[in-house]
């Protein structure tokens, strides 16, 4: 009898792979769902011939029918230079493809999990974030496909337990670092890394003094599985990230003395609606999911580091045989 498979959708992406190998690890039969606009084959090396993997290549915008036991629901860019390529895509992503997801958590009677973010608070008015704040979002800004696309795949998650009684579960990721992380994704951890490894300068946007909070990809991943084994629902979404706070400037110093280069600071311009600030209040993970970070900044880094080490070599993954595992789904 075949094992009826986990749907993970944005599987090949940074976060998504290490899901997928973590849900292997469990005994899982994964469903990997990516278009591959941002997902990379190579985030699936390590287990792609593995026999409770299965790899699909579909985007969500488009319906989906398939036998699974749960979704994961994690398929959208999510660093600014790839969400504002296609904006219009990137919003399609959020809400049609949440609507899709939702159709078949509803038609399947299975829990389903959304990959929500910290951007729904946008420039936050309160500090820490707790889970009952609204938010300062600006709708029409460069980033508002992402950020209002989140949140309105939020209130579908939430309609749609209302409505139909599906099993929804929220968590809203705060800045997450680690292994498989691209390269020239824009994200600040990688930016940093790779232009300290290069001797290049490292880009502070305006005064440095923003903060954000970063955690380990192995300790996100931990709670997503944590949300997902739960016996019930959580009634408000979950903030997920490691509270521990750094300005841009203390984290590029970091940076440097981890990678014991020579590079130096310059300033650019902020971005338009950068956050100042940004840190998450993790009671709720701690009361609901018995969850809190347990990798430190430091050590985190210093692993990220070593992967981008051995992966500027050119050590890349180009999988034998792929072409069996590459087909594109259908509704």
């Amino acid at each position: 009898m075949t094992t009826v498979p986990v749907l993970v959708t944005g599987g090949a992406g940074f976060i998504g792979s290490h899901l997928c190998e973590a849900l292997i690890n469990r005994g899982h039969h994964v469903l990997c769902i990516d278009n591959l606009q941002t997902g990379s084959l190579d985030n699936l090396a390590g287990f792609w011939d593995h026999p409770k993997f299965e790899f699909c290549q579909h985007d969500i915008i488009e319906p989906l029918s398939v036998d699974v036991s749960a979704i994961y629901n994690l398929a959208c860019p999510a660093s600014p230079v790839d969400y504002q390529k296609d904006p219009i895509h990137t919003f399609r992503t959020c809400v049609l493809g949440a609507l899709n997801m939702l159709e078949l958590a509803r038609k399947k009677r299975v829990p389903i999990l959304q990959a929500s973010t910290s951007e729904v608070y946008g420039d936050p008015e309160q500090h820490p974030q707790t889970e009952t704040y609204w938010g300062n979002v600006n709708p029409i800004g460069p980033r508002a496909c992402y950020d209002e696309g989140k949140r309105s795949a939020e209130t579908l998650f939430y309609d749609y337990h209302r409505a139909y009684n599906v099993d929804t579960r929220v968590i809203r990721i705060f800045n997450t670092y680690g292994p498989r992380m691209k390269a020239d994704d824009g994200r600040v951890v990688s930016n940093f890394i790779t232009s300290a490894l290069k001797g290049q300068p490292l880009t502070i946007y305006g005064d440095g003094k923003q903060t954000r909070s970063f955690c380990y990809v192995d300790d996100l991943v931990r709670l997503i599985l944590a949300c997902m084994d739960r016996d019930t629902r959580n009634d408000t979404p979950i903030n997920a990230g490691n509270p521990e706070e750094y300005t841009m400037i203390e984290l590029a110093e970091l940076v440097m003395e981890l990678v014991e280069g020579d590079s130096s600071l310059i300033h650019h311009p902020l971005p338009v609606d950068d956050p100042r600030k940004r840190k998450p209040d993790i009671s709720v993970a701690k009361d609901v999911l018995n969850w809190e970070p347990e990798i430190c900044v430091r050590d985190g880094l210093s692993r990220t580091k070593d992967y981008f080490v051995k992966t500027t070599d050119g050590n890349r993954f180009q999988p034998l045989g792929w072409d069996h595992k590459l087909e594109v789904a259908h509704a």
